[in-house]
């Protein structure tokens, strides 16, 4: 039974996607129903998380047969490497139901494309076969363009094109490694190609040039310097729902494929390239920071954070520690929803006041207090204060990638930390401090039911920073197989 209920989570959204697409387009409708699907799958998953046995191993699997002929199969399944990505996704893919609720633009092409995504990012995280995780893979590229495109703003035609340009140019080299290790092995499935030994895994191509294959596609969606640059246009011209699961889920893609197929996989390629790449993490951390100071750009200094935290992820990965693995994994979800949160009030804060340069902003918190105080509570998490989830997720990433060794690295990349603290305390200064700006004097604060999905994602951010348990016996067993 809970076996099924996996697939109908992953699903649920697209067949609602296909129910608007048929029906009138009355916009109240379309909204209401869309946010039901999403709802029920978000119900599902976490039926699905309480009753999930914390004991590393995979749950709720079905493995069917897909296309025999090249050993490729439906092969579904739950541990603690996706279970709270999944439930990231799912909990996110409710939320931007309600954040689109002030789209009145082709109102159910917009719903729809988000449906689509949904089940695209959760079928990536769900899948234990390459061939089926490409598939779901490539499919989020459809929809997150069209987002872009008609709903973005800005340069949205070149940011939508770019993004697209970017992703296609990584899934070509992960597509070559991930055929390479299923004719090598003689099958798509994760857990099968697992079990072997690695020297049968280079009869097509030497183990490096597949472990590289696969690690670049990774690499641009975290994204990884230098194959960040899309990642800026997307999130400053996207929709704020586009923005908030782009951020909150689907960068998260890439950080799972480098532990399921890069360190799953090929262990002894990821212990090989690990110097490399913990450099590039450190460039990530304190590159992308740097940029931060000197964005003048609300929504455009948020996304530059994101690359910076998404170094702490990389780092975390590639020390091969234990706790390091954990605090990755815990950090993707923390910067879930603080990002998340992030970009939610800011497209708020846009909508209401029609400005999003920050030179144009000043006395904010005088006009829009409680939309002033949720931004703060954001920062606050990404600035990693004591008792909220960045706290604890980066606390994990760095105390076990020293541990593990990779020390000048981890010291390094401390100085993310203090940067953060510097372009967040300086955006709150400018935007919501000093004497109100006239132009802002007409500005409305946050409605109820904004106040109510910004309040889920602080709910889980001061969860996980105070009961950081809840997630990390859930993470730790099956990270410890993982590198077992």
């Amino acid at each position: 039974m809970t076996n099924g209920l996996l697939s109908v989570a992953i699903f649920l959204p697209l067949v609602g996607a296909i129910i608007i697409a048929l029906l009138p387009a009355s916009p109240k409708l379309i909204k209401n129903l869309a946010s039901f699907f999403a709802l029920v799958a978000l119900g599902i998953g976490l039926f699905l998380f309480f009753n999930f046995e914390s004991a590393g191993g995979l749950q709720f699997e079905t493995r069917v047969p897909w296309i025999p002929q090249i050993g490729a199969y439906y092969h579904i399944g739950l541990d603690g490497l996706n279970l709270h990505l999944f439930l990231l996704t799912l909990i996110l893919g409710f939320l931007v139901t309600l954040i689109s609720r002030d789209i009145n633009e082709r109102v159910k092409e917009h719903f729809v494309w988000l449906l689509v995504l949904e089940t695209s990012i959760l079928g990536v995280f769900s899948s234990l076969d390459l061939l089926l995780f490409y598939v779901f893979w490539e499919i989020e590229v459809i929809p997150m363009y069209f987002l872009i495109s008609i709903w973005g703003s800005g340069r949205k035609h070149y940011s939508a094109i770019k993004y697209v340009i970017y992703t296609l140019f990584g899934s070509v080299f992960m597509l070559v490694g991930i055929l390479s290790l299923s004719i090598s092995s003689g099958t798509f499935d994760v857990t099968e190609i697992a079990a072997m030994d690695s020297s049968l895994l280079s009869q097509v191509l030497p183990l490096s040039t597949t472990f590289l294959c696969l690690l670049i596609g990774f690499a641009v969606k975290l994204p990884v310097f230098p194959l960040h640059t899309w990642l800026p246009d997307a999130h400053t011209d996207a929709p704020t729902s586009a923005s908030v699961m782009l951020a909150g889920a689907l960068i998260k893609m890439g950080g799972y494929g480098m532990i399921r197929v890069c360190l799953g996989l090929l262990p002894e390629m990821a212990e090989k390239y690990a110097p490399i790449l913990l450099s590039l993490a450190v460039v990530n951390v304190v590159y992308g920071a740097a940029v931060t100071l000197r964005q003048t750009d609300i929504k455009r200094l948020i996304a530059y954070s994101s690359i910076s935290h998404m170094g702490f992820v990389l780092l975390g990965i590639f020390a091969l520690g234990e706790v390091s693995l954990v605090g990755a994994e815990l950090q993707m979800f923390s910067h879930g929803m603080i990002t998340g949160l992030l970009f939610a009030i800011t497209g708020i804060i846009i909508h209401n006041t029609h400005e999003r340069e920050i030179s144009k902003f000043g006395g904010l918190a005088h006009q829009m207090p409680l939309a002033s105080t949720i931004f703060i509570i954001g920062g606050i998490g990404a600035m990693g204060v004591p008792t909220t989830s960045g706290f604890i997720s980066e606390f994990l990433t760095f105390f076990g990638a020293f541990s593990a060794g990779a020390r000048i690295y981890t010291i390094i990349s401390l100085l993310g930390i203090l940067l953060a603290a510097g372009y967040i305390l300086w955006l709150i200064q400018r935007v919501f401090f000093g004497p109100l700006r006239p132009e802002l004097a007409s500005s409305p604060d946050i409605k109820p039911l904004e106040v109510f999905y910004c309040a889920v994602f602080i709910f889980f951010i001061f969860l996980i920073g105070l009961y950081p348990t809840f997630l990390v016996d859930i993470i730790r067993p099956a990270v410890g197989l993982l590198i077992g």
